[in-house]
Parts: structure tokens; C-alpha cells; sequence
């Protein structure tokens, strides 16, 4: 089983590769908040959380989601290598 780093690796060279940057979101005295922030050429914001194959987003992950989700923002849960292409093509398209 892929570790989550190892598909946190992967997300971040495939942003690489499209022009665009996968950044690490850290806040202190906010917890829950996504993984990365990927930033694509024209303005495109999205936030990814990371997971291993199977695993849930805990409750306050969940809530840090539904409020970024709530604000207009796109937000994804990668947790295999199939899932990072599947997050590329859409942004590709969108």
C-alpha cells in the first residue's frame, strides 16, 4: 500500500509538470486545514487533503471542507495514484 507521502510526492510532481505548485498549507491555531494548496496558472486554487488508500477525514477536517467548500472553493481527497489523476484531468479541463 502506498504510503501518503509517496502519493503526496506524486500530486506534487504532476502540479510541477502542469506549470503550477502544490504548496504545504500549515496554520497554526487552525486545525484541520488541507494538506496542499495547489495553485495553477490563471488564478486556479485548489485545496487537496492526503490520505492513504481507505483511510476517513477526521471531524475537524471534515469541518475545515465544508467551510472552504462553502466559500467557493474546490476541495479534493487524494488517497491513491489514480486519484492524483483523476484530480489532474479535471483540473486540465476546468
Amino acid at each position: 500500500m502506498l504510503s501518503e507521502q509517496q502519493i503526496e510526492n506524486r500530486l506534487r510532481k504532476r502540479v510541477k509538470e502542469l506549470g503550477g505548485k502544490a504548496v504545504k498549507f500549515i496554520s497554526p491555531g487552525l486545525r484541520g486545514v488541507p494538506d496542499r494548496i495547489v495553485l495553477l496558472p490563471g488564478a486556479r486554487i485548489y485545496f487537496v487533503e492526503l490520505k492513504r488508500l481507505g483511510e476517513t477525514l477526521r471531524p475537524q477536517q471534515i469541518k475545515r471542507r465544508d467551510e472552504l467548500i462553502s466559500l467557493g472553493f474546490k476541495h479534493y481527497e487524494i488517497d491513491s495514484y489514480e486519484a492524483v489523476e483523476v484530480f489532474i484531468n479535471e483540473v486540465c479541463t476546468s
